[in-house]
């Protein structure tokens, strides 16, 4: 399990300002986080060369320091490509695959990922406009809610990103492999060498990379899209029913949730640089579009192609392009793709690292988030590829929903009509950033009775056939217990200015 926290948990936190928690919103009632917030955001090692311009393909030393407003530059459009070309990865499709596994059947299954990757875009697509108004990446925005205890969310997104390259990583070593004829754990290195670089040179050379790869993934996922309409038997019916089917439906719903809802913790990491100026809702639009339409796109394909691809994917492929010069540009494509989507995890893992009070630069922390992948990968591969594919899928993001709640109505409440802010800048009280921390681990507990993973097997998941609705419990118990907290917060406040 990704969250293990020490934080005593108790209800009395919610029960307003005159009682605080022994230890934690007492002690840190009398905290103004302005003064470390500055430090943590604009310390030295955060600070460096940016690019200056699209087409810098300059290394970016830059990390989680605000950029300065007249140093932006990009138009929101470029957040179509960043977004698109991630998405359309082996990943997305075996996420298709589990559809059919789960007995959904091809329309269901279709309706469920649909569903699961709405939702989740949205959420993901709303925080992107954040980094025009900010300058900044996700979670330095996120010490705004969380103050210094913003180390334990960025620890997770430091994991999480390790978790994501294993995921991405290993199809596109297995791809590799088959197309070079090299061993797989050679393949490994070579991909997570390419996704090194990457990484390493930063923000602009992402943007560009992505571009490039949004035409070439979407043309080779096209053709294996007619390979496998025109060789098999798409429209499959579902194979359970009655509650089996039910709870099937609401598990795929939640897949394909996770699979979007993941990119959260990352989403301004990539826009960061646009002008403060920039429309939101373009920022907005493009990053949904990108997001939806990829995820769709290759979910569907796995559908489609189940049959073929649901155990060995990328030797799936090959059966279906053949071994001659198609089979050898869709392995080629899926080893790309991997490299594209992971160097996104090894950027943000870099951020994280600094968001974490690591002062080391974020090229060569970059570097790190790909070495340690490599453990995971291997483990992936060894044995049941599915079941812990599925686990880990789950696993690696049942913490984001609450994340996500907390920092969207500490937002809310801050940016009031403003246009932009600069988060270093920004005082948060030490009580609301204790609440934050305490009602993050609150709700992940709250959340692990409906969870069905093989690691963790919630007696309501069960009760109701393996109907995954954690991630969901999870952002509804955030919402409602930070909500409350900073709702009672602001009617003291008011009462004791009123006085």
């Amino acid at each position: 399990m990704l969250l293990r926290s020490p934080v005593l948990v108790t209800p009395s936190i919610m029960r307003g300002a005159h009682m605080p928690l022994p230890g934690t919103v007492g002690a840190w009632s009398n905290v103004r986080v302005h003064t470390e917030k500055s430090r943590a955001l604009t310390a030295e090692a955060f600070s460096g060369h940016r690019p200056t311009a699209a087409g810098d393909l300059s290394v970016e030393s830059h990390g989680i320091a605000p950029v300065p407003e007249d140093q932006r530059y990009g138009s929101p459009m470029r957040m179509f490509t960043v977004w698109f070309a991630p998405q359309v990865t082996m990943t997305g499709v075996f996420t298709g695959t589990l559809a059919i596994v789960l007995g959904l059947g091809f329309w269901l299954g279709l309706l469920a990922m649909a569903i699961g990757t709405v939702l989740g875009s949205l959420v993901v697509a709303y925080l992107c406009t954040w980094g025009p108004r900010t300058g900044t990446a996700q979670l330095p925005n996120s010490r705004m809610a969380f103050g210094p205890a913003v180390v334990l969310p960025a620890a997770l997104q430091w994991l999480s990103s390790i978790a994501w390259d294993g995921l991405v990583g290993l199809f596109g070593g297995e791809a590799l492999s088959l197309l070079l004829g090299i061993p797989f754990w050679v393949a490994v290195l070579i991909v997570l060498a390419l996704q090194g670089v990457v990484g390493f040179f930063g923000y602009e050379v992402l943007h560009r990379v992505q571009a490039v790869l949004t035409v070439v993934l979407f043309a080779t996922f096209v053709m294996l899209a007619v390979e496998l309409v025109a060789g098999q038997p798409v429209v499959t019916p579902p194979t359970v029913s009655g509650p089996d089917l039910v709870g099937a439906f609401v598990l795929e719903v939640t897949i394909a949730f996770s699979l979007a809802i993941s990119w959260a913790s990352y989403a301004s990491d990539f826009s960061r640089y646009l002008p403060a100026k920039s429309s939101s809702l373009r920022v907005f639009g493009f990053s949904f579009a990108g997001i939806v339409s990829a995820y769709l796109f290759v979910q569907g394909i796995g559908i489609a192609g189940a049959d073929l691809l649901a155990d060995h994917t990328a030797d799936g492929v090959r059966t279906v392009m053949g071994t001659g010069i198609l089979g050898m540009i869709a392995l080629g494509a899926i080893a790309l793709a991997s490299v594209g989507s992971s160097a996104m995890n090894d950027y943000s893992g870099s951020l994280a690292l600094q968001t974490l009070g690591v002062r080391v630069r974020r090229p060569f922390s970059a570097v790190v988030v790909t070495v340690l992948a490599f453990t995971l990968i291997m483990w992936l591969h060894a044995n049941d590829t599915a079941t812990r594919f599925t686990d880990v899928l789950l696993l690696v993001g049942y913490w984001i929903p609450a994340f996500v709640a907390i920092v969207v109505i500490d937002w809310r409440l801050r940016i009031g009509g403003r246009r932009s802010l600069n988060p270093a800048l920004e005082r948060t009280a030490g009580p609301d950033a204790a609440a934050a921390v305490v009602v993050f681990v609150l709700s992940y507990l709250a959340a692990i009775p409906f969870m069905n993973t093989s690691l963790i097997q919630g007696p309501i998941a069960n009760a109701w056939h393996g109907a995954d609705i954690a991630y969901f419990v999870n952002f509804a118990v955030a919402a409602v217990l930070y909500g409350g907290w900073r709702f009672a917060r602001s009617r003291e406040s008011g009462a004791r200015t009123a006085g």
